[in-house]
């Protein structure tokens, strides 16, 4: 089992930044693939970047060149630090972990989630 506790959201302005962090405990961080997902308001959740055991990043085109995932593997914590946030980025955001994760933007493909943290961007 592994358990994930999110930090770091909260409200922002337009063009501002946030740094997200993914805590986890339980079992070795360092093998797993962990990924960033958020849910807007009203929508669906939807896939944000991963990063691999490698530290190989994916990345959706909507944060790309924004966003910026890390991982400390001696801390047990994944990093997603936000830069020139948009209004459209107002969400909760979760992590989730998964040791075989094949398709990144899957949500399924990763059985352990944490309690998700808010981000809200105003105008």
């Amino acid at each position: 089992q592994v358990q994930l506790v999110e930090s770091g959201g909260g409200l922002v302005q337009a063009g501002g930044s946030l740094r997200l962090a993914c805590v986890a405990s339980g079992r070795t961080f360092s093998r797993y693939t962990v990924g960033w997902f958020r849910q807007p308001p009203g929508k669906e959740r939807e896939f944000v970047v991963s990063i691999r055991l490698s530290g190989s990043t994916y990345y959706s085109d909507s944060v790309k060149g924004r966003f910026t995932i890390s991982r400390d593997n001696a801390k047990n914590t994944v990093y997603l630090q936000m830069n020139s946030l948009k209004p459209e980025d107002t969400a909760v955001y979760y992590c989730a972990a998964g040791q075989a994760v094949v398709t990144l933007s899957a949500g399924a493909g990763y059985p352990y989630w944490g309690q998700g943290t808010q981000v809200t961007v105003s105008s």
